[in-house]
């Protein structure tokens, strides 16, 4: 709902330096110039005075400055205020959706459930994948949204919602299309030796911590660079740019164009599932023990018809 180039502008104001914001962004910093100055070529305004020791605000700079917060606020807002315009006139579930965590596999569960919610429409809520905003849109179920799909191993996302497992995610690794492993058709451990292995940091999730322990202490030939906790396009974009090697997951495999995604032969997986609010109203609730009634029978043995 906004011009996205501002992200990268709103970053560098706040760091004072195209560089910092590179890092916090996790793109180059020639990825981050190039996108102020398609955003001053756009505006027909110099947003920055450029000096030896970073980046000022211009006078203009700092009129769009104010106004982009402004903007990034009411987006939010808009999309809240659509729902409750909406929630006026019918019954619904909200659904929320982006690029690393869509819709699609809860529309796989809806139409299996459905019949039993004949009186209730959807209404898919966009929201971004951002790195550092993230753990707000968690916050928003039970508000802006009912329920996500998505993996969720995260402990700061399981302080702010509930989790009904539905299954489980391979770990494949990501390379760049002219990368030396990119023609593989699957991998082993060992083609990983000399690589860069971007994983998230340490400490916010068990299984992936898990992997990087294993991967330190058998393979230490197998270097690991921290991307943030949560992955958004900027981990995928540094992936792509640098050359290294991305932990990523079987459903990410056309996030980016720019890379491919490789089985690895290794046990790793991560759990996914239906996230909800920690006290959901009455019909989500509804809702997700009839999931879970799916999940169980999809799950209990099946006779072979023998006495």
């Amino acid at each position: 709902m906004f011009n996205p180039l501002l992200t990268a502008f709103v970053c560098a104001a706040d760091c004072g330096s195209f560089t910092k914001a590179a890092d916090a962004l996790f793109i180059s910093p020639t990825a981050v110039m190039k996108q102020i100055n398609a955003l001053e070529d756009h505006l027909g305004l110099e947003l920055f005075q450029r000096t030896s020791h970073g980046v000022i605000l211009t006078a203009a700079g700092k009129q769009i400055y104010e106004d982009a917060k402004f903007l990034f606020e009411y987006s939010r807002q808009s999309v809240a205020n659509a729902r409750r315009m909406t929630e006026q006139n019918e019954r619904l579930f909200c659904v929320g959706t982006s690029m690393l965590n869509p819709a699609r596999p809860f529309m796989e569960l809806w139409y299996r459930i459905s019949r039993d919610f004949s009186d209730y429409k959807l209404h898919l809520v966009p929201f971004e994948d951002n790195h550092e905003g993230i753990l707000k849109e968690i916050s928003q179920l039970g508000k802006k949204f009912d329920f996500l799909i998505g993996v969720c191993d995260s402990k700061m996302w399981l302080h702010q919602c509930n989790l009904l497992p539905l299954g489980r995610y391979r770990k494949m690794c990501a390379v760049p299309r002219e990368h030396r492993l990119a023609g593989k058709r699957s991998l082993e451990i060992s083609d990983l030796y000399g690589e860069t292995l971007m994983m998230v940091a340490e400490g916010d999730s068990g299984v992936n911590d898990f992997i990087r322990n294993d991967l330190t202490r058998n393979h230490p030939a197998i270097k690991i660079e921290d991307t943030p906790h949560f992955y958004d396009i900027s981990v995928f974009n540094r992936c792509a740019e640098t050359g290294h090697v991305l932990l990523t997951l079987e459903c990410w495999q056309d996030v980016h164009p720019a890379l491919v995604t490789l089985p690895v032969n290794w046990d790793y997986s991560i759990p996914y599932g239906l996230m909800y609010a920690l006290n959901p109203p009455e019909d989500v609730h509804r809702f997700v023990h009839a999931a879970a009634k799916l999940q169980q029978a999809a799950n209990a043995p099946q006779s072979d018809g023998r006495a």
